[in-house]
């Protein structure tokens, strides 16, 4: 080969390298912000271009992109969506929550209700998906009461987040760790739901102490109720296949697997047409998570030299503080999903990977509770009190979210690190 051949080889690779890292910033940074200035594209949207840009450049082929989509994350993910999905429709929700609300009978008793369900439903359902049934219930409990719905609300969201941390079903996240570490289901709970518990007992005192006015005061007489409609026999069917599919996660059995069965027994109905089900499902997610498998696999194979592997071994994060930290950083920064696929290889790197996938877990969860725009159930919480004329201002959340990160993060470090 001539010397001109091989300065053009090495050109036009360079240039390879450099389309890869601008696309996969590109598309991070688009995910990260939710929207294009002049387009109207969303975050699924900018994962797949961002995908198809990656094969256009040639960072690998057709074959090795579709090999780079994690099927078993997909199928966790698919099965979940359905589960919750029927629980929904049926009005299991509604019920529950009904359920603990009408036995609060003062402010701190409602705001440790909120705190209590929406933790333990997020900590085995979806997290978004809590959120997106249970703060239209909140906001109506607390207009017929007369409150100020704001401190309700942000109990909501962060109660999402911290009680999703105990498990691998808790957020989309936590299904990717799950998948990826190969921790059984019952060890993972049993490392994190501690945790989980006192970031929700946290959230409950720094609400309780920053909106002390709120909860200074008795409750007036209430409106009374909407009736919401339920249906009792779907309900009982939901309730008890979720359970099932709960007791196989703790029992080994593969959570992909289980999860998928679960969900797709409960199509199988003579009363609930199955595009209900379809249209309470977010299939823009399974798209996004598709094509954010895809980019980040094309920045690894053109990124990850030696020299770049070496560059983040001297950042020690075998050291479970500096690993939270850089963790929460990058959840902050590109959001929770896509630092989790970021960080993937150097944990599958790490001498202690299942200790550095527990960490990478509970501290991309809790970092979403910082700010406002941290993670997509604080998103959800507050586009669907926008719609109800509820406002929650950035600095609203901020108050509360960052002291409940910093100390719920040292805790779990604290924790982990014993």
């Amino acid at each position: 080969m001539s010397f001109s051949a091989i300065l053009s080889w090495t050109v036009a690779l360079d240039w390879r390298r450099i389309a890869v890292v601008a696309i996969f910033f590109v598309t991070l940074a688009g995910i990260a912000v939710g929207r294009a200035p002049g387009l109207r594209i969303d975050r699924a949207g900018m994962a797949l271009v961002g995908a198809s840009l990656m094969l256009a450049t040639g960072a690998f082929g057709f074959e090795d992109a579709l090999k780079a989509v994690d099927l078993d994350t997909i199928a966790l993910l698919l099965g979940m969506m359905i589960i919750v999905a029927q629980l929904r429709v049926s009005g299991f929700f509604e019920l529950a929550g009904s359920f603990a609300l009408r036995r609060a009978h003062g402010p701190l008793l409602l705001l440790a209700a909120i705190v209590i369900v929406t933790g333990c439903l997020s900590a085995f359902l979806v997290n978004d998906a809590i959120c997106l049934a249970l703060t239209p219930l909140v906001i109506d409990v607390t207009r017929r009461l007369r409150r100020n719905p704001v401190p309700y609300l942000l109990a909501v969201a962060m109660a999402s987040n911290a009680g999703s941390v105990a498990t691998f079903t808790g957020n989309p996240q936590n299904m990717m760790i799950g998948v990826a570490s190969h921790i059984p289901y019952a060890q993972f709970a049993l490392r994190l739901a501690p945790i989980a518990a006192a970031a929700l007992l946290l959230t409950f005192c720094l609400i309780a102490v920053v909106h002390r006015r709120e909860f200074s005061t008795p409750f007036s007489e209430a409106d009374g109720p909407a009736r919401a409609r339920r249906h009792p026999w779907q309900i009982g069917k939901a309730a008890l296949l979720t359970v099932c599919v709960i007791i196989a996660f703790f029992a080994g059995a593969p959570v992909a697997e289980a999860a998928l069965i679960g969900g797709s027994l409960l199509l199988v109905s003579r009363a609930v047409n199955p595009k209900k089900i379809y249209a309470e499902m977010d299939g823009a997610l399974l798209l996004m998570f598709a094509g954010l498998f895809i980019v980040v696999a094309g920045a690894e194979k053109a990124l990850l030299t030696p020299d770049a592997l070496a560059a983040v071994g001297r950042l020690h994060l075998e050291n479970g503080w500096i690993l939270s930290g850089v963790t929460a950083g990058l959840s902050n920064l590109i959001s929770n999903v896509p630092a989790v696929l970021v960080l993937k290889p150097f944990i599958e790197a790490s001498p202690n990977a299942n200790q550095a996938w527990l960490v990478v877990a509970m501290s991309s969860t809790l970092a979403g509770n910082l700010t406002l725009v941290g993670s997509i159930a604080n998103l959800i919480v507050a586009e669907r009190a926008k719609r109800s004329d509820v406002t929650i201002s950035f600095f609203d959340y901020l108050k509360v979210g960052l002291p409940l990160t910093v100390l719920s993060l040292g805790l779990g470090a604290f924790a982990l690190s014993r």
